[in-house]
């Protein structure tokens, strides 16, 4: 589904039980800085039940937005979406990928062509390196497969906590939540698992989140944080889970 699309259906997806508008900018900012520091009281365990209920209906599948064809190219398009968007990643990455669909190949490429061909997306001489460095040790480690567990993920060159649970969860559907910037921030501003770190909120959604819904958690927060509770302005007009959320910078109507 592309991110028009996802942006219709979030406007039209089912509604909450009750609407809610959005506070001014200064109220916004002081919500968010108390739900940094966790203030924000934690969601019951029935309303995380119905937050995932409510996602699972309105997307029953959730995917990745990143383009990939295999573990492999899946592994270095998250390494190259580091500080970039998914969006200009998938720009670069179906000329190299066409090229270099396996670490060896990815070898055989050699870092000049690498970074030639991934310009485009910002710090890609250093994400060059790691792509063609990683693509080695895969070879030389792994037998040119991509391993299956956190430790050797992170053991390769620009793959770090949040690079392997990605890649854990969408290439080998392990039950793993990789907390970015949008999760930290729907995390925190619901009271579904807040923390003052990625990994404080990664730890409380592996706690608090049903298991029945683990599998696609951390598709449907990325989305939810990516579509509809965006940074500056959220949509809570057209929130899915806006009389669950516990996010001060908003105000829940009554019907």
């Amino acid at each position: 589904m592309t991110a028009k699309k996802r942006k219709a259906k979030a406007r039209k997806s089912s509604k909450p039980k009750r609407k809610a508008t959005v506070k001014g900018p200064r109220q916004r900012a002081k919500a968010d800085a108390q739900a940094a520091a966790g203030v924000t009281p934690p969601m019951s365990k029935p309303d995380i039940e119905e937050m995932f209920r409510r996602f699972e209906a309105a997307e029953a599948e959730p995917k990745t937005e990143l383009k990939y064809v295999n573990p492999f190219t899946l592994l270095v398009a998250v390494v190259l979406s580091a500080q970039a968007t998914d969006a200009g990643v998938n720009k670069a990455t179906p000329a190299l990928f066409a090229l270099a669909d396996t670490p060896e190949k990815m070898v055989a490429l050699g870092e000049p062509k690498v970074r030639d061909l991934v310009k485009t997306i910002g710090l890609y001489r250093t994400k060059a390196k790691n792509v063609v460095e990683l693509s080695r040790r895969l070879v030389a480690e792994h037998g040119g497969e991509v391993p299956r567990t956190r430790e050797a993920l992170e053991a390769l060159p620009g793959v770090g906590r949040k690079t392997a649970n990605v890649v854990l969860n969408s290439a080998f559907g392990e039950h793993t939540i990789a907390v970015d910037t949008h999760i930290f921030r729907v995390g925190n501003r619901t009271g579904l698992a807040p923390g003052k770190n990625p990994l404080e909120v990664e730890q409380n959604l592996e706690e608090r989140v049903p298991a029945h819904y683990k599998r696609h958690a951390h598709h449907w927060l990325i989305l939810h944080g990516r579509y509809t509770c965006v940074a500056r302005k959220p949509r809570c007009e057209t929130c899915i889970i806006a009389d669950l959320c516990h996010w001060p910078g908003k105000t829940v109507v009554q019907k």
